[in-house]
């Protein structure tokens, strides 16, 4: 960046069904970035990226209207819900053909806004990552909290690199976003993949906030599964956990084996049915988890190797901007559906 000139800054929102706190969002940060602006921290055109990722409630006609009356409103709306990964992808592949860096934060404002101005303090320092991490989790119920620890310790036992109480708050640079683009597994597991870039990184912390309005899009049932897509996404130490689960069995086996061939001499044979019975059952459920497992794995190869694309926009709501866009060496948009207009 210009030393000289100021950053540019796009907000990212990925929005799902948020018709009730959109505006609240939209409030609050159109305040923040009128402050930053004032103080010379950011440039006039620095602007918010509202991302509909299929919502089914009036969304994204509450967006449409913000572009109308607000100059620091843009939006983009996915053709169909493409989960909040690939929106947050869409958004920061759109803002950074125009933007110097980019921050995500979700919309329903648990994330403190005002920690905003401290990413791009950092960021002017010459930082191209800054985490939004968490002080605690005095918040949270204390069976999400115990959960919350456990899968920070199971992905640190499986290798995989995360940033403790840090979700998608963040600040990306354009160079980041760049580097980011090199990024094109259809798995896309981003907490995990943004530490892998290697660039300069800061860290932010904040206290988050109850929800504004609304529910969570998050439920157990998608949090499990955000979990177990993190884990066989990047490691692939619980297929070497059954490998070396059948080889500890196979020598159980053998060990029980010849306990059995010197009963049978001694003459102590006792009828066994209900030890054989736990013992097939035990076995053959290994056996089902571990073929699970393993066409997990399978099936996300299979996603790879077809190639398709992680989003498709439908239409979009964009300014147009003096900033003179640099065209990315490895686009992550080349697949974008050609039905996409921009205003």
């Amino acid at each position: 960046m210009n030393s000289n000139r100021l950053p540019v800054l796009t907000i990212v929102v990925p929005c799902y069904n948020e018709e009730e706190v959109l505006m609240i969002t939209a409030r609050e940060l159109t305040s923040i970035l009128k402050e930053m602006i004032s103080e010379t921290l950011i440039s006039p055109e620095s602007s918010m990226l509202f991302v509909d990722d299929g919502s089914k409630d009036k969304t994204w006609e509450l967006i449409t209207a913000l572009h109308k009356t607000n100059h620091h409103a843009n939006g983009i709306k996915l053709a169909k819900n493409a989960g909040h990964q690939n929106a947050l992808l869409a958004g920061m592949d759109t803002a950074k053909t125009y933007s110097d860096c980019i921050i995500t934060i979700d919309a329903d404002l648990q994330d403190d806004v005002q920690a905003i101005r401290q990413f791009i303090h950092k960021y002017r320092a010459g930082h191209d990552v800054v985490y939004g991490i968490r002080r605690e989790r005095k918040n949270d119920t204390a069976f999400k909290r115990h959960t919350a620890q456990w899968f920070y310790r199971v992905m640190e036992k499986m290798g995989v690199e995360l940033i403790y109480n840090h979700a998608d708050y963040r600040l990306l640079s354009k160079r980041a976003l760049e580097e980011l683009g090199r990024y094109r597994e259809r798995n896309f597991f981003m907490r995990g993949v943004v530490p892998l870039l290697g660039f300069s990184s800061a860290e932010v912390y904040y206290d988050r906030k109850e929800r504004a309005a609304g529910e969570s899009k998050y439920p157990l049932r998608k949090m499990l599964a955000f979990a177990f897509d993190g884990i066989t996404s990047f490691s692939i130490k619980p297929i070497r956990f059954l490998t070396i689960s059948g080889f500890l069995f196979l020598v159980f086996s053998a060990i029980a084996g010849i306990f059995a061939i010197v009963q049978k001499f001694n003459g102590y044979t006792v009828p066994g049915w209900t030890s054989i019975i736990l013992s097939i059952w035990f076995i053959g459920g290994l056996q089902l988890m571990g073929i699970g497992l393993v066409g997990e794995y399978v099936g996300k190869v299979f996603k790879e190797v077809k190639h398709r694309p992680r989003y498709g926009i439908d239409s979009g709501l964009i300014r147009n901007t003096s900033q003179p866009k640099k065209p990315s060496a490895t686009p992550l948009r080349t697949r974008l559906r050609s039905s996409r207009k921009l205003s």
